[in-house]
């Protein structure tokens, strides 16, 4: 019982990080020690279902419960207060990586490994300082079009969500999606709009899943065939979101009771980060 708490705990945290911009839902993931397990699960959830189910259900009702629940507050939080909330995430991370050094701590670098690194960390680098050019996609008027395009962004997002350093939310706002979905998702028991909330919805978690598991699988077939070279590539992800993270802040007006209590709110997610990650 204990242990399906501990995952339901971490699928609630998995869930707020793919609400907030700039946090990835994979590198909290592996932060929280469950990323293999869950790469390969998904990878063979139909081979041994019972299993797979027991391990992912807890996990899904943490994150569904999150987004449902969490999404105006976090809206909030970042709208008043955006470097404590943003703070503690960054702590979150950083409080897991010293696990993550543990994969590749014991094998000596080689220039394969630093390429892997720097290509990934210059990535996340270069799509920190990217600024969308779309606005927001109107999801008012819906139609086939619209709901095939939902379908495809589920997908892209799938893949931000599975891949350590890369922000959904963040790829979401990129491509103009991140505003109407979220409003969606917080409007989700106004049942005047549950028809229009469910032709949002529905396509874009349909894309969610299928690009979940098609990506699932490369992910594992890399860790098994390629273990240190895809750890060092996570390596440079994880690194780049913090500093991608970090370069956020100075976007907010800075202010010492926020700097105090956003330190503070590193120090414990440090701490809770570690800890998870331990579990």
């Amino acid at each position: 019982m204990k242990e399906k708490f501990m995952l339901a705990v971490k699928g609630f945290i998995l869930g707020i990080a793919n609400i907030i911009p700039g946090v990835s839902g994979g590198t909290l993931a592996i932060t929280l020690g469950i990323y293999e397990e869950l790469i390969n699960t998904i990878s063979h959830i139909f081979s041994n279902l019972k299993k797979s189910l027991s391990f992912i259900i807890p996990i899904g009702i943490g994150a569904v419960i999150s987004v449902l629940a969490m999404s105006k507050l976090i809206n909030y939080s970042l709208g008043k207060f955006p470097i404590p909330t943003t703070l503690f995430f960054i702590g979150l991370i950083v409080g897991g990586l010293p696990l993550i050094y543990k994969k590749v701590s014991n094998q000596k670098m080689q220039l394969s490994h630093m390429m892997a690194f720097l290509i990934t960390f210059s990535f996340i680098i270069i799509l920190t300082f990217l600024k969308s050019g779309i606005g927001a996609v109107d999801l008012t008027n819906l139609n086939l079009g619209i709901i095939f395009l939902l379908f495809i962004v589920g997908i892209i997002s799938a893949a931000t969500m599975v891949i350590p350093g890369i922000s959904g939310s963040f790829v979401l706002m990129l491509l103009g999606f991140y505003k109407p979905i979220l409003e969606t998702i917080s409007n989700i028991t106004n049942f005047e709009l549950l028809t229009h909330n469910l032709l949002v919805l529905l396509p874009f978690g349909l894309g969610i899943i299928i690009g979940i598991i098609l990506i699932a699988k490369l992910i594992e077939y890399l860790l098994k065939k390629h273990e240190v070279i895809t750890y060092y590539a996570i390596l440079g992800f994880i690194i780049s979101s913090v500093i991608s993270l970090f370069v956020g802040l100075f976007e907010h007006n800075f202010n010492i009771p926020q700097l105090l209590v956003g330190t503070l709110l590193f120090i414990v997610g440090n701490i809770v980060g570690y800890k998870l990650g331990d579990e």
